[in-house]
């Protein structure tokens, strides 16, 4: 087990507590995997109503179960998934671990995520023994401190009132436990065209445990938050809007330095490519203090389409 968690409802309940500590928890639940024979693990969900689960999600567990076969003096420095099918938040989650490689410095995992006996993930690993190099870094964008910012929740109350009441109830009963704050909110409130580029300040939205393996976890999990959205700021789509079909086709994620993800990290996403039914994006995570410790990309589905009547 990775922690002690409260018990909270398994299925059928909508994540709509605005207590970020309780969401949070939810979320460290979700974690914490439970342990089966031969490199085999089971995760449970906690749905939030919307029947599909959050890709983040998957490959933070996935995450989990790999690191769970792997020494603690060789944290993971890359993954690479793969979206199969979507997700039912419904139904427990199978995790099987392959041990492809441990070398003197490198160990390799393979984890093929199930649902029903149906993989809906796969993904690849790797784990790096810890030691001295040369260094370089890209430098943090110079863009304005999270306490100068809108909270999230202000922004999605802002942008309800342009809503039909169907997707104003939907967009307000949505709770995460990441907070969020953007430094272009014109890009969310609006919808206007814009250059494919954005500046978002994340961070749990309570403290975590000390354990950096949830941490990596928690980063994993996030890095999935507005990326896909990027690619789509100069076409003027949105989910909300029901004008375009949207789906995260692959991750990759690299993990470059150590930092704690309940503290402000600035993720700079930009997209250089969209066409053919598809959107390319990459982000940059900073710490506050301007370190660049992970680096993410991801190709997915977006397919305009006309909005239903």
């Amino acid at each position: 087990m990775l922690l002690t968690i409260p018990a909270l409802p398994r299925h059928g309940a909508v994540m709509t507590d605005s207590n970020p500590e309780q969401r949070v928890a939810a979320l460290l639940r979700t974690l914490d995997l439970e342990s089966g024979a031969a490199d085999t693990f089971v995760g449970h969900n906690h749905p939030d109503g919307r029947g599909r689960m959050f890709g983040g999600q998957v490959i933070a567990q996935a995450l989990v179960a790999a690191e769970r076969t792997v020494d603690e003096d060789r944290p993971v420095h890359s993954l690479h998934a793969y979206f199969l099918r979507g997700g039912d938040e419904t139904r427990d989650v199978d995790f099987q671990v392959m041990r492809d490689l441990d070398g003197g410095s490198f160990a390799n995992r393979r984890v093929v995520v199930s649902q029903a006996d149906v993989p809906i993930l796969t993904m690849l690993a790797s784990f790096h023994r810890r030691e001295p190099g040369r260094h370089h870094a890209s430098a943090m964008p110079d863009v304005p401190p999270p306490e100068d910012l809108l909270e999230e929740a202000a922004l999605r109350t802002a942008f309800a009132e342009t809503l039909a009441p169907d997707k104003r109830e939907l967009l307000l009963r949505l709770r995460r436990p990441i907070e969020m704050r953007s430094v272009e909110p014109q890009q969310w409130l609006t919808r206007e065209p814009t250059a494919p580029l954005s500046h978002t300040w994340i961070r749990a939205a309570a403290p975590l445990p000390d354990d950096p393996r949830i941490h990596r976890a928690v980063l994993a999990y996030a890095s999935d938050l507005r990326l896909l959205g990027t690619s789509m700021l100069p076409h003027g789509l949105g989910l909300i809007e029901g004008n375009v079909m949207a789906a995260s086709l692959d991750h990759a994620l690299w993990f470059h330095d150590d930092f704690r993800a309940d503290e402000w990290l600035l993720y700079v996403c930009d997209s250089p490519w969209a066409g053919g039914a598809r959107g390319f994006n990459r982000g940059a995570i900073y710490t506050r203090d301007g370190r660049h410790v992970a680096s993410v990309a991801q190709e997915g589905l977006v397919r305009p389409i006309a909005p239903k009547a």
